[in-house]
C-alpha cells in the first residue's frame, strides 16, 4: 500500500497505548527547521547559539534573556510563537490532546499550527487507508478549498493550488472553470477524482491538484462522511454513523453542527425561523445526518434523534472547514 502525506510529520511521532500521537524530540526539531526559525546568513551569534541549543535539546527551557539577546525583532517574535506552541504540545503530551485543548478558551495558536495538527492527526487516523477518495476528502479538514458549481455539481479544488497556478498558460476545462469562478486570471490543469480514476491520487497527493465533487450521490461525499465518523471516534471514543442527505426534512430538528462558520450561521438562522437572504442557501455544499450508535451517549432530552451537519462556502466560494466544531458542539451525555 502506498505511503501518503509524508510531509505531515507522522513518521516523527510515536503512538501511545491509546493510539494517540506522543510528542518526540524529532517532531520538535522539525519546527526549529522551519524557515521562520532556521538561521539565515544575516542571523547574529545569539540567534545561532539558541538554535543550536534547541536542536541539541529540543525541550530545554529558554530564558527571556536568550530571546532578548537576538537583535532581529522578527526572529525574536518567531521564536516566541514557536516556543509557546512547543510548550503547549509538551504540556498536553499528545498532539490530539494539544489540538483539543486549543479550543478551550481564547484561541491563541496560529492557524498554521492548528492545520498542521489536524493534518498529522488525520494521518494517524487514516493509517492503512487504501481509499484515495477518503484521503482527498480528508484534506478538507486542514486545507482550504475553492468551490464552484458546474451543471449542478459542487466541485472543490485546493485553494492554494488554484491561486499558485492562476497565471498559468494551460487551459483545462475544470481548471479554467474553478479559476474563473474565483475571479483569477489563467488556469490550472486539474482532474476530478471519482471511483474510476481515484488511483491518480497516489502519484499526486503532495501536489494537491485534484478536484472532488460533493454532489449528492458522488463517492467523494460518502468518503467525507466516513472521515467525519472516524474523527469523532478517534477523539471522543463514540461510534457515530454519518450519511449524506439531500435536505433536512424535520421542521424542528433537535440539533445541528456547522462544519464551518458560514454553515453555523445558516443553520442557526434556519432553525430560528429567520428569513435568509437570497442566495445564501446556495452556499450549502453538503448536508449530513449524524446518528449515535448508542443513544445513551447523547444528551438525554434528545437521545436517538439525528444531528444535522452542513458544509458551506463563503461568499467568495472558499470552504474553511472547522473540524474542531465536531469535538465541541455534539450533544454528548456529560452525566
Amino acid at each position: 500500500m502506498p505511503d501518503f502525506w509524508r510531509n505531515s510529520g507522522f513518521h516523527l511521532l510515536l503512538r501511545d497505548s491509546a493510539g494517540r500521537l506522543r510528542v518526540t524530540d524529532d517532531f520538535l526539531r522539525a519546527y526549529y527547521l522551519r524557515p521562520e526559525i532556521h538561521p539565515v546568513e544575516e542571523s547574529d551569534d545569539a540567534e545561532r547559539s539558541l538554535h543550536a541549543a534547541l536542536m541539541a535539546e529540543p525541550r530545554r527551557r529558554v530564558a527571556r534573556s536568550e530571546l532578548e539577546a537576538i537583535a532581529d525583532p522578527d526572529a525574536r517574535d518567531n521564536y516566541r510563537v514557536v516556543l509557546a506552541f512547543r510548550d503547549r504540545l509538551l504540556a498536553a503530551g499528545t498532539v490530539e490532546a494539544c489540538y483539543a485543548s486549543t479550543f478551550k478558551g481564547a484561541v491563541d495558536t496560529p492557524p498554521l499550527f492548528i492545520e498542521q495538527m489536524a493534518h498529522v492527526i488525520l494521518r494517524n487516523i487514516l493509517d492503512g487507508c487504501d481509499d484515495p477518495l477518503k484521503l482527498r476528502a480528508a484534506e478538507l479538514f486542514f486545507r482550504e478549498q475553492q468551490a464552484t458549481i458546474r451543471e449542478g455539481h459542487a466541485l472543490l479544488a485546493d485553494r492554494e493550488t488554484v491561486q499558485l497556478h492562476a497565471a498559468g498558460s494551460r487551459y483545462g476545462s475544470i481548471g479554467r472553470l474553478i479559476v474563473e469562478a474565483s475571479g483569477a486570471v489563467g488556469s490550472v490543469e486539474l482532474d476530478v477524482l471519482d471511483g474510476a480514476n481515484a488511483a491518480l491520487y497516489w502519484q499526486r497527493e503532495s501536489r494537491h491538484d485534484t478536484v472532488i465533487s460533493l454532489t449528492y450521490g458522488r463517492p467523494a461525499l460518502d468518503a467525507l462522511a466516513g472521515v467525519i465518523a472516524l474523527w469523532v471516534k478517534h477523539f471522543l471514543g463514540i461510534t457515530v454513523r454519518v450519511k449524506p442527505i439531500r435536505r433536512i426534512d424535520e421542521a424542528h430538528w433537535a440539533w445541528h453542527v456547522g462544519l464551518d462558520a458560514e454553515s453555523s450561521a445558516i443553520l442557526n438562522d434556519l432553525w430560528s425561523g429567520a428569513e435568509l437572504e437570497q442566495g445564501r442557501m446556495q452556499r450549502i455544499l453538503a448536508l449530513f445526518a449524524l446518528e449515535f450508535e448508542d443513544a445513551c451517549t447523547m444528551r438525554a432530552d434528545i437521545a436517538g434523534r439525528s444531528v444535522y451537519l452542513a458544509l458551506s462556502a463563503n461568499d467568495e466560494g472558499v470552504v474553511r472547514m472547522k473540524p474542531q466544531n465536531l469535538l465541541a458542539s455534539l450533544p454528548l451525555n456529560e452525566a
